[in-house]
């Protein structure tokens, strides 16, 4: 059926359009310096037109998954990450991929078990709460907000915290020769980094099996079959097992009477194929992560760089570079990290010292948000989702009621605790990694499936409860 879309609609999606061209142009006109703020900002344009189009919501997979059995969502999901990791195979076999692996130990699951249970109180996860505010959700928005203020606030506490803190990590942490600017031993996040997180391995499945990664025997059958392929293929397994066997063998006996192997694989096939929409958009945003890559490093290679931080030095903006003189960079998509770093610059301008932490003075930085490549970045996948929203029909503004809101708040919450303590959520800690043949993103995915089911468990908990206070106060008007 074709969707008869408002003229004002169309205007203010070429008016968007129009804004960050005219930015582009204009940036551009100024120093070539700023193409490679553009490349961030128009790859997260495309990132948001792909989420908002396939609906690509990790809390929605498992939400709808564990709470009425339906496997659309979550089989899409794992679709999309073993067509990203075909395009991350070819990138790294080149030489030219700008990923880089997390240390990977039970933290990542225990953090992403945090995260899954935040992401279905908020109704969405970090990536879902962006495109969903680009679509006009007042919910999402203070999902982003309580994300971002979360993270800025929790890697810079200290204090009776740091009792909870092992004798271990904290000599390590010391031992790590950080400068005297990062007061690691008042800050127990950074004695959890420094004493804990960094001395776990940090390697990819093609190093686990003797390979090279950026070879092609490493990056294709090592990262890709290896250490993507197969765990999705288990995942998808199981979710036929639990989900789709049973009613799909009891149709396929109504209509033969008898089951053969052969059935069950035409059954997991047409599961696999139902999930064509978040499939497509999987697609794009695998090849646009790919691609991501490929421009990054090439502009670092034409400027003559590793990280954006020269660049802001080299214009003149070094106002929040860490103490290395670098801001967040990564080089791909990423979410949460510099949402973060928006209330970090807000908070430092108002006198609360940031850049006592290593996650913001020796890793991240908070340059102003205006010269940030990773903040365009999330500023257009805002935008490209409002433009896919628009041209949909289906941008609405959306107030959030009190009881959402606190739910959004309290989701955001652990979600931005889950993100820092895993160094990344749904997209950097999972799907970007686990894309790449990390182990750490599966052992997040993993934690976050979990953190999902309890989540949705405590949802109907809550539910019941809810409806039976609201019954008893029936009766007793009646």
């Amino acid at each position: 059926m074709e969707i008869t879309v408002p003229r004002k609609n169309k205007v203010w999606a070429f008016v968007i359009v129009g804004f960050f061209v005219l930015v582009s142009l204009a940036t551009f006109a100024w120093h070539e310096y700023y193409v490679y703020l553009q490349a961030y900002l128009w790859f997260g344009f495309i990132y948001g037109m792909c989420l908002q189009y396939g609906r690509f919501c990790f809390a929605s997979a498992f939400r709808d998954l564990f709470a009425v059995g339906v496997p659309r969502m979550a089989v899409g999901i794992m679709i999309a990450t073993v067509l990203f990791g075909f395009t991350s195979a070819f990138v790294n076999a080149t030489g030219w991929s700008t990923f880089h692996p997390a240390p990977t130990s039970i933290h990542a699951a225990i953090a992403g078990a945090i995260f899954g249970v935040g992401m279905v109180f908020a109704g969405g996860c970090a990536s879902g709460s962006l495109y969903k505010t680009g679509e006009g959700n007042g919910v999402s928005l203070l999902v982003v907000l309580s994300i971002s203020v979360t993270q800025s606030t929790f890697v810079d506490m200290g204090g009776w915290l740091n009792k909870l803190v092992p004798a271990s990590w904290a000599k390590s942490a010391l031992e790590k020769g950080l400068p005297e600017s990062i007061n690691v031993s008042d800050g127990w996040i950074d004695q959890y980094l420094a004493g804990y997180v960094w001395n776990q391995p940090v390697l990819r499945f093609a190093e686990m099996f003797g390979m090279k990664t950026d070879s092609i025997t490493g990056a294709f059958i090592g990262n890709l079959i290896l250490g993507v392929v197969i765990p999705a293929l288990l995942i998808l397994t199981w979710v036929y097992i639990v989900w789709v066997r049973r009613n799909y063998i009891k149709r396929v006996k109504e209509e033969k009477g008898s089951i053969t192997l052969g059935d069950h694989v035409r059954g997991f096939w047409s599961m696999v194929s139902a999930s064509k929409r978040t499939a497509i958009a999987g697609l794009f945003l695998g090849v646009a992560c790919g691609l991501q890559m490929f421009v990054i490093e090439g502009l670092r290679m034409k400027f003559g760089v590793k990280n954006a931080g020269t660049l802001l030095q080299r214009l003149g903006f070094d106002f929040g570079l860490s103490a290395k003189g670098t801001v967040f960079d990564p080089g791909y998509w990423y979410v949460t990290t510099q949402e973060a770093q928006w209330v970090g610059w807000v908070m430092q301008k108002l006198g609360w010292d940031h850049m006592d932490n290593i996650f913001f003075g020796w890793v991240n930085g908070i340059p102003n948000p205006a010269f940030n490549p990773a903040d365009w970045m999330s500023v257009a996948l805002i935008g490209g989702a409002a433009v896919m929203a628009l041209l949909h029909n289906e941008f609405k503004f959306k107030a959030p009621t009190r009881e959402l809101a606190v739910w959004a708040i309290a989701g955001g919450f652990l979600m931005g605790i889950g993100s820092r303590l895993a160094l990344g959520c749904n997209i950097g800690g999972f799907f970007v990694r686990a894309a790449n043949g990390d182990p750490s993103g599966w052992l997040f995915g993993v934690g976050m499936i979990g953190g999902a089911f309890i989540g949705v468990k405590f949802f109907n908990w809550w539910t019941e409860r809810k409806m039976a206070k609201e019954m008893e106060s029936l009766e007793f008007e009646l």
